[in-house]
């Protein structure tokens, strides 16, 4: 049953003339007969019997008429929800991504987008790189951003969009060091104390191939997922620590000296599934603004 055929017969309804009714839909007479004569084929009854001024409903036809109506309205919500959906006015979008990104880079994407989208909502997830990619592939996430290289079962099923380089530097107890404002060198580090981020984290693995490649083994008495829980166990005296660019003021933090110690963050979304409207948006201004940095 077609849903153009049920407009036809409520504007006929309505207007309570063939006429009538095909000049406000802007249709011939015949076209309107013909689909009035297609609905009552289908529901095996005379929906309509003519008068001398114009057409009346049968009881069938009212009968009949109060679902078509529903139907037209469930209809017209329907496109819309779309039409809002596309255009922005309402609509999710599932993200996740480490320490770094959720507490630094999120926000100020998220806040620009919810001002000129108030009606989106936001589901953000702070999660290690493999359980983000994981779970983008699983649809359980719109999108992810990860550090490469993305390492999980299906992981050809994810596209990966470059975002930014991340430069992860050294910080100190404070009095530590002389020449806080100077790279240093992976044996100064070498059986000194350092507060770090949980084994098995993607940002841990490049800090512990770095250091093992110059032969050093760090010696971590402490290990967190939160940035900011390890700039404060750092302040405390408990031992140095590695921390995101992002989490710093400009000067601050020592780099690496014997190579720059970074690591490359993407946006991953899966290969087979096409982005909404909003998580199309949020891909967008991540790429303008944390793109830039």
């Amino acid at each position: 049953m077609e849903l153009t055929s049920l407009r036809y017969f409520k504007a006929i309804a309505t207007a309570g003339h063939m006429t009538r009714a095909a000049h406000a839909l802007g249709v011939t007479q015949p076209a309107l007969s013909a689909a009035v004569k297609k609905l009552e084929a289908e529901v095996g009854a005379a929906l309509l019997h003519r008068t001398g001024r114009g057409v009346e409903v049968t009881e069938a036809g009212r009968v009949f008429l109060a679902y078509a109506e529903e139907a037209v309205r469930q209809a017209e919500g329907g496109a819309r929800a779309v039409r809002e959906l596309i255009g922005l006015e309402r609509g999710s979008v599932r993200i996740g991504a480490g320490a770094t990104a959720t507490e630094y880079l999120l926000p100020p994407v998220v806040s620009a987008v919810r001002r000129d989208h108030p009606g989106l909502r936001f589901g953000v997830r702070e999660a290690g790189s493999n359980a983000v990619a994981i779970a983008v592939l699983s649809g359980e996430l719109d999108l992810g951003i990860v550090t490469l290289p993305v390492d999980v079962p299906g992981a050809d099923g994810l596209a990966r969009t470059p975002l930014v380089e991340d430069e992860l530097r050294l910080i100190e107890p404070q009095g530590a060091s002389g020449k806080r404002s100077e790279g240093f060198r992976w044996r100064e580090l070498a059986g000194q104390p350092v507060v770090g981020f949980e084994a098995g984290s993607a940002v841990r693995g490049v800090i512990d191939a770095a250091a093992g490649k110059a032969g050093v083994s760090l010696n971590y008495v402490m290990e967190l997922r939160s940035i900011e829980g390890i700039k404060r166990m750092v302040a405390a005296g408990i031992g140095a620590g590695f921390v995101s660019r992002f989490a710093l003021a400009q000067g601050e933090g020592r780099v690496c000296r014997e190579g720059k110690l970074a690591r490359r963050l993407v946006i991953v979304k899966r290969r087979d599934r096409g982005l909404s409207a909003a998580a199309a948006e949020v891909e967008r201004r991540l790429l303008g603004s944390v793109g830039k940095r």
